[in-house]
């Protein structure tokens, strides 16, 4: 094939006639012409127009991308008039697209909720496309949103320029727009594949929410007397009405999930019992509602001293204990702040929060933190509990040891230690320690081929959630051990895929395409 003659920014190539302006640019690097188009990472439809140039013989701007070379032709492709044509088509091309394709918001949120994509449709007024939205991954955002650890407003890139956008409250409004008249999914005909769901949080609600979506039959089994799990059980009143939350839970069982409340599993059944009624299959989300202790002498003996979870669990069953005087809490998450300021509205007259840790390290919500603090509540910080003081088992007081931090090696946490000769003794008339959770695993006993940790939760194929025993799976605080209701929401969507599938083909394994629901 004879060669043809261009020139292209002021030198003159020979080049083959079938050749774009695009190709015989880029071949002789003579520039980096920009295409959307024709980068091979991207599939196109149509043309971008950001490869436009300036032609001898044309009194328009041309497309490099789709037009031939021709003998003699003049060719420049860096001109103001071609970045101007340039910069317009980029910004026609972002016209419509608010933010990244996947938000640093939407990667850090467990359960992948797409708040720029809610955030963009509320600002339109389209509050039902809104929630329809978030609901695809978050069957519960009128309870999240009053309670959520906000990752994704930790994550958002307005931080970087003053505060982030306040995507857990937009949230939380479309939520309590939509309330007055929830949005209905549409649910798919029944199946008559059973699934039995044991433990009524987020977790298991969430999986027994897209379970009967998609036309199985799930029925929860809670050993509590009520739906809701720790949303129910360990989030104070003041932080998430009850109301608000039967009705979320409410909307979910009248889709067509069943529930059988006071049952344990463990005590009332077991998994293989579930089988032999029926059960095609069977997801654990049993929470972390086991209290640890502080490690202190005579903890368990003492009248006057309540463990953190025990204490909100008791409240909210209607078993407010008379708070009086001065209440020590010993912890610094959020379960330490809900009964700091549960233990004020029970009557206490004072109430401290014994820390060992800085604020800085504090695992709380800092909006719970400030709101304790404002409260009237006072943190001890760098403190840690020594012993407990009591007179014939009767609490009078706690002796407390000051803390420093210590980093042992560069990069690592900073370690509390204890400063020799810092003891005092605080008077007080109650203490509730609120040092952390972990999984009632006692179910066990009964289920013994159920693998566990050495850390006391359920073993999982991390990509099935598929337990040791065939057709059973598990997620949420069962597995992760206590997290966020987020996680749990997150792990019982993955967990509810997987037993579809494993309903539908004989095997635990991730469906390559995700179902719209």
């Amino acid at each position: 094939m004879n060669k043809i003659k261009v020139i292209i920014n002021g030198r003159e190539i020979l080049t083959d006639p079938d050749k774009t302006i695009l190709e015989a640019v880029h071949e002789n690097k003579l520039d980096t012409i920009p295409t959307l188009c024709h980068d091979k990472r991207t599939e196109h439809f149509t043309s971008c127009f950001l490869c436009v140039v300036e032609v001898n013989d044309s009194n328009k701007l041309i497309p490099s991308c789709s037009t031939n070379v021709r003998e003699g032709m003049r060719i420049c492709t860096n001109s103001e008039k071609v970045r101007s044509s340039r910069r317009t088509a980029l910004e026609l091309l972002f016209s419509n697209h608010y933010a990244d394709c996947i938000g640093p918001c939407k990667e850090s949120c467990p359960a992948g909720v797409d708040a720029q994509a809610y955030i963009a449709l509320a600002s339109m007024g389209k509050y039902k496309e809104a929630i329809k939205l978030v609901k695809e991954n978050n069957p519960l955002p009128l309870s999240i949103g009053r309670v959520c650890v906000r990752e994704c407003e930790n994550a958002c890139r307005r931080n970087l320029v003053d505060e982030p956008v306040a995507c857990n409250y937009l949230k939380r409004y479309i939520a309590d727009v939509d309330k007055t008249e929830m949005w209905i999914p549409e649910v798919k005909k029944r199946n008559n594949k059973k699934v039995a769901i044991i433990g009524g949080g987020p977790a298991g609600l969430t999986c027994a929410y897209y379970l009967t979506l998609e036309g199985y039959s799930p029925t929860i089994f809670e050993k509590l007397p009520e739906l809701g799990g720790m949303l129910r059980y360990g989030i104070p009143e003041y932080r998430l009405p009850k109301k608000i939350l039967d009705e979320e839970i409410n909307w979910i069982l009248n889709l067509g999930v069943h529930s059988k409340n006071g049952l344990e599993l463990g005590k009332d059944f077991s998994v293989n019992s579930l089988f032999d009624d029926g059960f095609d299959s069977i997801f654990i989300g049993v929470g972390a509602h086991k209290a640890a202790t502080m490690g202190l002498k005579d903890e368990d003996v003492t009248e006057g001293i309540f463990k953190g979870i025990d204490f909100l669990r008791e409240v909210e069953m209607g078993e407010k204990p008379n708070l009086y005087g001065t209440v020590i809490i010993v912890g610094g998450g959020n379960t330490a702040i809900d009964a700091a300021r549960t233990a004020l509205r029970c009557g206490a007259e004072k109430v401290k929060i014994v820390y060992r840790r800085s604020i800085k390290e504090m695992p709380a919500n800092k909006e719970e933190i400030e709101a304790a603090q404002h409260e009237g509540i006072e943190i001890l910080f760098l403190t840690n509990p020594k012993s407990i003081i009591s007179k014939n088992k009767k609490l009078k007081g706690i002796e407390c040891l000051k803390q420093k931090l210590e980093a042992k090696k560069p990069g690592e946490r900073p370690q509390p230690v204890p400063i020799e000769g810092s003891e005092y003794v605080i008077d007080c008339d109650f203490i509730i320690g609120a040092i952390g959770q972990k999984v009632d695993t006692s179910f066990i006993d009964l289920d013994k081929n159920c693998g566990m940790e050495k850390w006391g939760t359920v073993t999982i194929n991390q990509s099935t959630f598929e337990t040791t025993i065939p057709g059973v799976f598990a997620g949420g605080d069962v597995v992760t051990g206590p997290l966020t209701a987020i996680s749990s929401i997150a792990q019982g969507k993955k967990a509810a895929r997987s037993i579809m599938n494993y309903l539908e083909t004989g095997k635990a394994q991730l469906p390559k395409e995700i179902p719209e629901l």
